[in-house]
């Protein structure tokens, strides 16, 4: 029977393409590590890794926004860390006045309020390292506290010329966080505020300039009754504020550490979605090359069968 060339080849060649296309495949995954170069290869696989890549992506953003919340969280650590002695110092110098025999010392006293006073307005008006001032809310492009001063250069009253929004950052799936607190807040509602709180009763700037009026005046009446517990309110007040700044710092750093981790996951799972078994595709890799020589070989044969075959 003569073996029709035309058939053989219809049959033929698609089979070598099929192999060939196999080899091919199996000798980019051994070479690349990789079971798939292009959507096609496995589409199942694809639609996890690119699911897996946007939760990559938006942990990476998780991260940046943490750690932008930790510089900001820092910031105002070190802003407290310097406030914290000022307050605590203007009451003591409030207590010792209340407990004097003397006024002799009132006039250095109300000096040293004096220059408390300015040192707060500073911190006050911290910046951070690209120069925005930390304490002014989200209107941090200007000091936000203001000093009026007297003809003696004594603090008389000190603005507020910020606002109580705060700069916030998602840090996971639906979870925003602040490490911001603004100057001041005298609203009732939102953020408490650093130096001035309606709800809370800390007015550290206008408990300063009374408490250093009156010493100057010799009232120690004014300060023993009224000053004192003022200049305790404020002190509480800012106890309370590094207590809420070292929450913050800790929650973040608990994020940081849930966040690093979830990308050690992500970055797992891509891996495992997207790498080939080498062994196994060596294997399959041995197996198609034996197929497709096998199948040259044949039809190599076969070919001159049908030559022969004509030819008789």
């Amino acid at each position: 029977m003569r073996v029709s060339t035309s058939m053989f080849t219809n049959n033929f060649l698609p089979q070598i393409n099929t192999l060939e296309q196999s080899e091919n495949h199996l000798q980019s995954q051994a070479s690349s590590g990789l079971n798939m170069s292009l959507p096609e290869d496995n589409p199942v696989a694809m639609g996890k890794v690119l699911d897996l890549q946007a939760q990559t992506s938006a942990n990476a953003q998780y991260q940046k926004n943490i750690s932008k919340l930790q510089t900001a969280a820092t910031d105002v650590s070190n802003a407290l860390s310097s406030l914290q002695p000022l307050i605590s110092k203007a009451s003591q110098i409030a207590i010792s006045a209340s407990n004097v025999a003397t006024r002799d010392n009132l006039p250095n006293d109300a000096e040293q309020v004096e220059a408390l006073l300015q040192q707060i307005v500073q911190i006050g008006n911290t910046k951070d390292a690209s120069g925005n001032y930390i304490f002014g809310g989200t209107q941090n492009d200007k000091p936000p506290f203001v000093a009026t001063t007297d003809a003696s250069g004594n603090v008389t009253s000190v603005a507020y010329q910020g606002n109580t929004d705060v700069l916030s950052g998602e840090i996971a799936p639906g979870l925003t966080m602040t490490s911001q607190i603004p100057g001041a807040n005298t609203t009732g509602t939102g953020p408490q505020g650093l130096l001035v709180d309606s709800r809370t009763g800390a007015d550290i700037f206008s408990h300063l300039i009374t408490l250093q009026s009156d010493l100057a005046s010799n009232n120690l009446d004014a300060v023993s009754n009224a000053d004192l517990q003022a200049v305790n309110k404020d002190d509480d007040h800012i106890i309370s504020q590094v207590s809420a700044n070292g929450v913050v710092q800790s929650a973040l750093e608990s994020a940081s550490n849930n966040s690093a981790q979830q990308g050690t996951t992500l970055s797992t799972q891509i891996s495992n979605t997207t790498s080939a078994d080498l062994a196994q595709t060596l294997t399959k890799l041995s197996q198609t090359q034996t197929a497709y020589q096998a199948a040259l070989q044949s039809g190599v044969l076969i070919m001159n069968l049908s030559i022969l075959q004509y030819l008789q």
